[in-house]
């Protein structure tokens, strides 16, 4: 049973939004990619246009967008070098056989080589390996076009559409900064690790081209969140939201929403119909990122345009659905403290709704949050 269980599936359930963007994300990348290569006068006569290992490229950039195979270094570097190799292996070994297996065995020591693993380039090693007419009447064309112009342009649409779409590719890199633009790691990964202890790290486990050193002090970093709420026994959202709540419509007027904010010194306030159920979230930088987009746009200073923003005697106010977050991270009433702290660590958000049902029940604020770690802190301690 235990083997019969170890045949199946390795990978957790993925939603259907994220099989549909991967998908559709290779469906525009090749097609560009398609189109580029016809741009260049690639020679059709062979059929070696958009080859079967561009396929395979594209799963990997938009699909796993941040395994270490599919990063750019991995994927033009080692798709071209595998061309290269090939070509020069099939100019000199005539055995089919052999051609095709030492093309592949010396595309993987050259990538090995060069630290561009990209399983695709076996692919491409045997493509050339496989069609001596194409490599004898293109030569080492073949790994310029198709090949290295090919891989560039789905690398190019891949980074494109990763920011499009709310992903990050290729993959931040260790030492890089924050969204802050300061040079501190964010919260949830100031592990006392550093880079080559991580890179030792996944080494000794064998598991460098399957995670960055980025993505392992993220994981270890939630991982740490988790079993602290489990060692503290920590609450849960319903037991340390803040209930007594100052709401807004989508109607509201943007003046309303600041003497809101003056008045109750909050950072945020979320935004309700008239059956309270949920809609967004209005920060206080929602308003001045706005006034500051107005003040360039209209050429004029901060302060003018803040004050243009709430006038209540505009001709037209602008409304709290005009500049509300609807993307904010949301928690039910069970939702443990573990789960709300890289909700509120690893955004820009401040404050998380709990919801039930649609609607809005409670708001977990930063305060409410140190607050609660604070008292487990202290019933730890006694």
């Amino acid at each position: 049973m235990q083997f019969l269980r170890s045949l199946g599936p390795a990978v957790p359930g993925t939603a259907p939004v994220e099989a549909f963007r991967a998908g559709f994300g290779a469906f525009i990348g090749l097609g560009i990619t398609g189109l580029c290569l016809l741009s260049t006068g690639v020679d059709l006569e062979y059929g070696l246009y958009l080859v079967a290992p561009l396929g395979a490229s594209a799963v990997l950039l938009f699909a796993v967008p941040n395994s270490p195979l599919a990063q750019p270094w991995s994927a033009v570097v080692g798709n071209t070098a595998a061309a290269l190799v090939s070509v020069a292996v099939s100019l000199v070994v005539h055995e089919p056989t052999l051609r095709i297996a030492l093309a592949v065995a010396l595309a993987i020591v050259v990538t090995f080589m060069l630290r561009a693993v990209h399983p695709p380039a076996g692919a491409v090693a045997m493509t050339a390996a496989m069609s001596p007419d194409a490599v004898e009447h293109l030569g080492f064309w073949f790994a310029l076009a198709p090949i290295a112009t090919g891989t560039a342009s789905l690398v190019l649409i891949a980074v494109a559409y990763a920011r499009l779409t709310g992903r990050r590719y290729p993959f931040r890199q260790f030492e890089q900064q924050n969204r802050y633009g300061t040079g501190d790691r964010v919260p949830a990964e100031r592990l006392g690790l550093s880079e080559t202890e991580l890179s030792d790290i996944l080494q000794r486990y064998r598991q460098s081209f399957n995670l960055g050193v980025e993505d392992l002090a993220r994981l270890i970093g939630a991982a740490e969140l988790q079993a602290a709420a489990h060692q503290t026994g920590a609450p849960t959202a319903g037991a340390i939201m803040s209930t007594n709540l100052i709401t807004v419509r989508a109607d509201t007027a943007l003046g309303e929403v600041a003497d809101l904010f003056r008045r109750h010194r909050f950072t945020s306030l979320p935004v309700v119909d008239e059956k309270q159920r949920f809609l967004g979230v209005i920060f206080q930088i929602h308003l001045i990122s706005r006034a500051r987009d107005d003040a360039l746009r209209l050429d004029r200073g901060l302060m003018p345009a803040l004050r243009r923003l709430i006038d209540p005697e505009r001709d037209k106010p602008v409304l709290a659905i005009d500049v509300m977050s609807v993307t904010v991270p949301r928690a039910i009433a069970t939702t443990p403290l573990g789960a709300l702290l890289p909700l509120m660590g690893d955004t820009d958000v401040d404050a998380v709704p709990v919801l039930e049902y649609g609607k809005l029940i409670g708001i977990v604020t930063r305060t409410d949050l140190i607050a609660a770690m604070a008292r487990e802190i202290a019933r730890a301690a006694d």
